[in-house]
């Protein structure tokens, strides 16, 4: 799947979450800043509050790892940016 495809498809799971008030949930924040991040523990750690069967926990390993060796830095960058531009949209109530 291309970047941008992947952003939209991120931007409108988080806006179908949040309850339709654009407020990005906290621990989803908390989730999109581990998956983007350095450590594959920290993300699967985080995972495993919410769900700790195996196969969950090697699942979130393998695309942790896919997403590390495939997304620069600039990618990165622009779903932080996505998000933030989530949030103060002024179409957001």
């Amino acid at each position: 799947m291309k970047l941008a495809g992947a952003l939209v498809l991120l931007g409108a799971a988080l806006l179908l979450t949040s309850g339709g008030d654009c407020g990005i949930c906290p621990a989803i924040k908390e989730k999109v800043e581990l998956f983007l991040g350095p450590s594959v523990e920290a993300y699967v750690d985080f995972v495993k509050k919410y769900k700790g069967d195996n196969a969950t926990l090697e699942n979130a390993e393998n695309m942790k790892n896919c997403a590390d060796t495939k997304l620069t830095e600039e990618d990165k960058e622009s779903v932080r940016s996505l998000l933030a531009k989530i949030e103060a949209s002024k179409y957001c109530w």
